[in-house]
């Protein structure tokens, strides 16, 4: 079957390790259910995997993609959920949780096996490039928001780098569920798209807010820390699940943190009962997943180029057939 796939790690060159061909197709397995796919959806995670972050040489090679929406064995329309062995359904009981391609085969395939347990339903309202969006970046920042964060309607929240997947999703849901979203963006037609969909102000990154904000969201790192730090009212919430631009900012504001009693939350990935509450946030209210761009498979190299350059605004779907 026809994949796109990290053949070698190469952490300077990473796209260089990137390979488009035949691979192997799924082999069934006990427990796992092999699914046709129709969608699936570009992460910072796959040029991470292509660097070697989370994927061994030995792995290699290894198909990329964690996100995806198809078909399974029985005709039933799906999405995934790429955290795989996080109860221990379909691995071994003591096998560490991963992501999809840092053990397994991953999305960027005509098929995809995963244990059954994370294959959850479609919404009909949803399309398979809608649906692929959703399990990692838009899971991470409906998890961000609503679990880490615990923002409430009428609370407001800074979301750092508008453009990236996570950003995006989080301007998005942040809206419809009634938050007051401010948003940074270093180019002034991503800060003018942020406020299309739904922030109230977009700023150059480090701007003065209006005011001080109940939590942040951030995944750029080091370029943002501190402006992220200084943004928050006491007793707010940074929440990170990511770091872009490197994740040894020159001031980690420590002094701030501690005498306005802030708190800064970790957060990576989410459950496979906030997916299925995050899919049907989405049916319900008529929030979709920002595409950037939808390309068949064999362009998949145009897609990480242009994820890598930092030229999105949205998701970049995949589909092979």
């Amino acid at each position: 079957m026809f994949a796109a796939y990290a053949a070698r790690i190469d952490r300077d060159q990473p796209l260089n390790g990137l390979e488009l061909g035949e691979r192997p197709a799924p082999e069934a397995r006990p427990g796992w259910t092999t699914v046709n796919v129709k969608a699936a959806s570009l992460n910072h995670h796959d040029l991470w995997s292509l660097r070697g972050v989370g994927l061994a040489e030995d792995k290699l090679p290894m198909i990329l993609g964690c996100d995806a929406a198809g078909i399974d064995a029985d005709g039933n329309e799906v999405v995934l959920h790429s955290v795989i062995g996080q109860t221990g359904h379909g691995v071994g009981p003591d096998e560490p949780r991963s992501i999809l391609t840092e053990r397994y085969q991953g999305t960027f395939a005509e098929q995809v096996t995963v244990p059954s347990w994370n294959v959850l339903p479609k919404p009909k309202e949803l399309s398979f490039e809608q649906a692929a969006c959703l399990p990692t970046a838009w899971l991470t920042a409906y998890r961000m928001l609503f679990t880490n964060a615990g923002v409430r309607p009428g609370d407001s929240v800074l979301v750092q780098g508008a453009g990236g997947g996570v950003a995006t999703a989080a301007i998005v849901l942040g809206k419809a569920a009634g938050l007051r979203v401010y948003a940074t963006s270093r180019d002034e037609a991503k800060r003018k798209r942020a406020v299309e969909l739904g922030a109230e102000e977009a700023y150059e990154p480090g701007a003065r807010l209006p005011r001080r904000v109940d939590a942040v969201i951030e995944t750029v790192g080091a370029a943002t820390w501190s402006h992220s730090v200084k943004s928050l009212r006491p007793g707010g919430t940074l929440v990170i699940s990511g770091a872009t631009s490197g994740d040894r900012p020159s001031h980690a504001e420590l002094t701030r943190i501690f005498f306005l009693e802030l708190k800064v939350v970790g957060s990576t990935m989410g459950t496979k009962d906030e997916l299925e509450d995050l899919l049907s946030f989405c049916a319900v209210t008529g929030v979709r997943p920002v595409i950037d761009e939808v390309l068949p498979l064999d362009r998949a190299r145009d897609g990480f180029e242009r994820m890598a350059g930092g030229d999105l605004f949205g998701k970049v779907v995949l589909t092979p057939s």
